[in-house]
This record gives structure tokens, sequence and C-alpha cells, in this order.
């Protein structure tokens, strides 16, 4: 039996990816995964044995997605200079950004198939690169992101041990009309402000098309490394 699994499932672009998922039918099961969920739904990304607890429940899937994300909560968001700067936040940062990705990796990617094509994809962010950082700023929220993309690419070259048709991948979404973006929508441009079930379309015709040899890269919602 085929299974796919949504990390997040309880966020804008998580909800959308399970229902899309469910809707297209190509999974005989799909697992939602979420903090704010009870039960056998439920996954902390700051709680390993959660994180280990739900990787038991799912069997082998073929498809594993990471939907979630931090860059603001109540009165923290990204910094705009270095005199923002707050231990505490940009840890929390790195906790949910990298840390939690990372443990979802160690856990979920054994149980995965040894062979045959596999994806496992985290939702990472075009300002984690840091030759396309023009601007600085946001600091805690593009330093965990850059790490995520590093963790993304060490994973994958040790998962190819694995299974050699494995794909490990980072996945920018776009600017999509979820709470995360909310409080920094003024600034994108028309047609540039996806709704989460478009984005949700657009990130699996970008899984779709995933092969072997992209293992270890971030690829964003149109396609583009």
């Amino acid at each position: 039996m085929s299974s796919a699994v949504v990390i997040g499932a309880s966020g804008g672009i998580g909800k959308a990816l399970e229902e899309a998922l469910i809707e297209e039918g190509a999974f005989d099961k799909v697992y939602g995964f979420a903090r704010s969920e009870s039960g056998d739904r439920h996954l902390d990304l700051q709680d390993e044995a959660s994180i280990a607890a739900a990787a038991l429940r799912v069997g082998s899937p073929t498809l594993v997605i990471i939907a979630t994300g931090l860059l603001h909560d109540g009165d923290k968001g990204p910094e705009k200079a270095m005199r923002e700067l707050d231990p505490v936040w940009m840890a929390r940062n790195f906790a949910i950004n990298a840390i939690g990705p990372a443990l979802v990796a160690k856990h979920f990617l054994p149980a995965m198939p040894k062979a045959g094509r596999i994806v496992f994809a985290v939702l990472s962010a075009r300002v984690g690169s840091i030759g396309d950082n023009k601007l600085g700023g946001w600091y805690g929220y593009r330093a965990s992101k850059a790490a995520l993309n590093q963790l993304v690419k060490t994973i994958s070259i040790e998962d190819k041990r694995r299974n050699t048709s494995g794909i490990v991948v980072g996945l920018h979404p776009g600017t999509v009309d979820t709470g995360l973006s909310q409080p920094f929508q003024g600034n994108v441009t028309p047609g540039n402000l996806f709704k989460p079930d478009r984005a949700a379309v657009q990130l699996l015709d970008v899984i779709d098309g995933l092969r072997a040899p992209d293992s270890g890269k971030l690829f964003a919602w149109d396609g583009v490394e």
C-alpha cells in the first residue's frame, strides 16, 4: 500500500498539500501530522519522541513533505538590524526551521523504501540562499533556512548510500497567503501572492518532475533550481 506524509498539516500550505494529495488519489493513504493535532496526528518538531512515534505509525511512505516554518510569533519577528538580535528567538528559529526537519529525516527516512523512487521534501525559502542575499536583515530566519539547506544537502548524500533513487530536496513555495507571510504581503508584486491550494499544486508538480540527480538541491515553486 503506497502512502504519503505531510508534516505541518494544520498550516495553510500543509493543509492544502494534504487535501491535494488526497484529491489526486495517487496514494492509498495520506498521513497528516501537526503540533496542534492530538492523538495519532500529533507531531511536535521540538519533541523528538513524538517524531519517532509518528514515524512508527506510517510504515514505509514513498513521499514525505515537511510544510512547517517559523517567521514570527507574537511580538517577535524578523530582525531588521543586529541590535535586535535575541539569542532565545534565534534558537527557536533554528529549532523549528532546521533542527526539527533534521530530526524528521532521522526517523522517517530510514523507514522509506530502500529501492525505487522516494521523495523527502522540506519547505525552505529563497532568503536562505547566501548568494541571493542582497538586502540583509532577517538574521534568524535567513540563517536557520541556510542551515536547513545545508542539512538537506548533507542528508541527501548519506541517504543516497541507502537508496540510489532517493530524492531529498528543499522547496521554495514563493509567497503564499498564509498567517506566516501575512505581515509582509505589502511588498509582494501583483500575481506573486499565491493561495494555499495553488501553492500546493505547484509544489506537487515540482515534486513530480524531480529525478535522482536533483537530490540535495533547492527548487522554487516554478521548478527553477
